[in-house]
């Protein structure tokens, strides 16, 4: 994935959060915190461990195979919309990690 990519793909996710932001506005009349968004994230993440499961046959949940996808994408979105939320640059937060980690094996 090149970068212009990457930007699209971010640009997009911020929009989409916007989007739910207006809809939490009319349905609770706030938007979520950063707080709800990190919860909201880490369920998701427990959902992507049971569909993980469900991919080694350990759990039995039906489309879990189409779940796994789902919230595997969903995960990476919320982790774009927290880093955004917290003044983090993800592309170089990422470039920063992926650097140190592969400086391990050298």
């Amino acid at each position: 994935m090149d970068q212009n990519n990457l930007d699209k793909i971010i640009e997009r996710a911020l929009d989409i959060r916007e989007k739910y932001h207006r809809l939490e506005k009319q349905q609770n009349g706030s938007e979520w915190t950063l707080e709800q968004d990190a919860l909201a994230y880490l369920t998701d993440a427990g959902i992507v461990g049971r569909d993980i499961m469900s991919h080694e046959k350990t759990w039995i949940k039906k489309d879990a195979s189409a779940e796994l996808e789902h919230k595997l994408a969903e995960n990476i979105w919320w982790l774009i919309i927290l880093a955004d939320r917290t003044g983090i640059d993800i592309k170089n937060a990422l470039e920063k990690f992926l650097t140190k980690t592969e400086n391990i094996f050298k």
